[in-house]
């Protein structure tokens, strides 16, 4: 069973390897995770946030489950619009993030097929969101370094914090 894990795992520093095939292994990962994504009621789940270190990510923003493997933004396009984020490995916790409105992306499919293409609004911010966590970076990094340290101090999981710039 997969568990998510929670800012203090340095696991989510890390970075995730990529995939050169995908495993009957891999097939029952990516059900899991969107099974656990679902029981969240989260929008979007890396690998490394269940504690495997490859390239996996699956999002549903309301139009049907994507799984994406080794998913790769060739492209930033638009303005960089702010948006509070949150995020299942930080619970109770949102970070004001801009993040491009418009990227086009390079991933392989489930059944390993490499495609393109371009993801707009939320599922262009889901997706930068996720593959920053397959890069060991974390919504947090994008405060200010003083905002970083009075976070450390005052975090904990049963207070919800909003983070403004």
């Amino acid at each position: 069973m997969l568990k998510i894990l929670t800012n203090k795992n340095p696991i989510l520093r890390k970075s995730s390897d990529y995939l050169e095939k995908i495993t009957a292994k891999d097939k029952q990962v990516f059900k899991q995770m969107l099974d656990l994504m679902y029981e969240k009621k989260g929008i979007g789940l890396a690998a490394v946030q269940v504690g495997i270190l490859k390239r996996l990510i699956t999002v549903d923003i309301g139009e049907g489950p994507m799984v994406l493997i080794n998913p790769t933004i060739i492209k930033r396009k638009g303005k960089k619009v702010p948006m509070d984020e949150g995020c299942l490995s930080l619970p109770n916790i949102t970070v004001k993030v801009y993040r491009y409105s418009q990227i086009v992306l390079k991933t392989m499919n489930i059944s390993g097929k490499n495609v393109e293409f371009e993801a707009t609004d939320l599922l262009a911010r889901v997706l930068q969101h996720e593959i920053d966590h397959l890069n060991g970076k974390l919504i947090i990094d994008y405060l200010p370094w003083h905002k970083r340290i009075a976070l450390k101090k005052a975090y904990s999981p049963s207070i919800s914090l909003r983070i403004n710039d």
